[in-house]
Order: structure tokens, then C-alpha cells, then sequence
């Protein structure tokens, strides 16, 4: 009778313990379907796992970068740590009169291209710089690899700022180039006057 008695006893502890490891089960998968589906919210400042898995997002959103862009990002070793600030389809067109389907033609490339490789002088710096990394309305500086001066800070918006020009997208990951597509193009004023026709102040 005792012998039933045991059997009995921890049959009923395990037909209630079932119950719970299977909601164990479903909690833990739950949590790491949350895990993965749902964005890195954390501010953990020098992370490299956080930038990785922020500029990881941002690969579905490559088209931004454009003929010209890309042409642009190209011209650097993708093995390498480099971030770079490119200008937008519309700013190429607006500012440097650039357009992918005029300028990338035989005959007018490799103009293309030397103004290209003068930009990229301008508006890369040589170091990762994910957008996380620059602090909101608080101003860093870096050396480009021309010897340029770049100013970063973030608005209050969290937009991300360079040397008075605003981001449209950030940490668009090219191999190890961090790239940032602005609504503008970075340069020096001597470069610019060379874009600047007689009728502009």
C-alpha cells in the first residue's frame, strides 16, 4: 500500500511538473523571438556589438547610396575601418552637377571620377563612426583623409549633422565602411567655387 502510495504520489508531481517546463519552454523561445525580432534599444557607448547590429540593419536600405555613391564608396578598401559621409542623389545633382545617368557616361567618367575621389578626400575619415557614437548637441571633430576638418553633432532630433550638412539615412554598412548619406556634399570653399556659377552670391 505505502509502495502505491509513492508511485502514486510522484506520478501526480510529475503530471504537474510537465505543465510548468512546458510553459518554461514557451517563455524562453518567446523571449528570444523578441530578442532577435525587435530593434537593439541599448546605448552601450564604444560597443562594437552595437553598431555592428545597428549598421547590420540598415544593409536593406543600400538602394539610398545611388550609382554615384556607390561609385564613391568603392574607392575604398573594403577591408578596412573607414566612414564616410556621402552626398545624396540629389545633392550630386544640386550642388556638383552629378547625374548617374549623364555623368557615368564614356566619354564624361573620368571627370567623374577625379571629382569623386576629391569628395571622398573631403568626407571620410579613416575610423568607424556609427551614428550612435556622436553625442547629441555636442560637437566632435575629426581629420578626413585629406587632412579636412569635419564637425559631427547630433540635433536634437537625432539627426546627424557634418559641417552644417544634415543625414537623409545612416550606418549603411559597405564590408567595414560605415557610410551616411547626406542631403549635401562635404568640401572645402576653394572646391566648392569651382561648382559655383556667376549668378550665385
Amino acid at each position: 500500500m505505502m509502495e502505491y502510495q509513492k508511485k502514486t504520489r510522484k506520478g501526480s508531481y510529475l503530471r504537474s511538473l510537465v505543465p510548468l517546463l512546458f510553459m518554461f519552454i514557451i517563455f524562453i523561445c518567446l523571449l528570444l523571438f523578441l530578442s532577435l525580432s525587435l530593434p537593439d534599444v541599448s546605448l552601450v557607448k564604444h560597443s562594437k556589438e552595437t553598431y555592428r547590429r545597428l549598421v547590420t540593419r540598415k544593409n536593406s536600405m543600400e538602394e539610398g547610396l545611388g550609382e554615384l555613391g556607390e561609385l564613391m564608396v568603392s574607392m575604398l578598401p573594403d577591408d578596412l575601418p573607414f566612414t564616410v559621409f556621402v552626398p545624396s542623389e540629389d545633392a550630386f545633382e544640386r550642388i556638383v552637377q552629378l547625374r548617374a545617368n549623364i555623368s557615368l557616361d564614356e566619354d564624361k567618367r573620368n571627370n567623374t571620377v577625379a571629382i569623386l575621389s576629391r569628395l571622398m578626400g573631403f568626407s571620410a575619415i579613416p575610423q568607424h563612426l556609427p551614428s550612435i557614437m556622436v553625442p547629441m548637441l555636442k560637437e566632435i571633430s575629426f581629420d578626413s583623409v585629406s587632412g579636412y576638418t569635419l564637425y559631427a553633432w547630433k540635433a536634437s532630433n537625432g539627426t546627424l549633422i557634418v559641417n552644417n550638412v544634415r543625414s537623409e539615412q545612416v550606418d549603411v554598412r559597405k564590408g567595414e565602411t560605415i557610410v551616411h548619406v547626406m542631403d549635401g556634399v562635404i568640401m572645402d570653399a576653394e572646391f566648392k567655387q569651382s561648382f559655383e556659377t556667376d549668378d550665385e552670391d
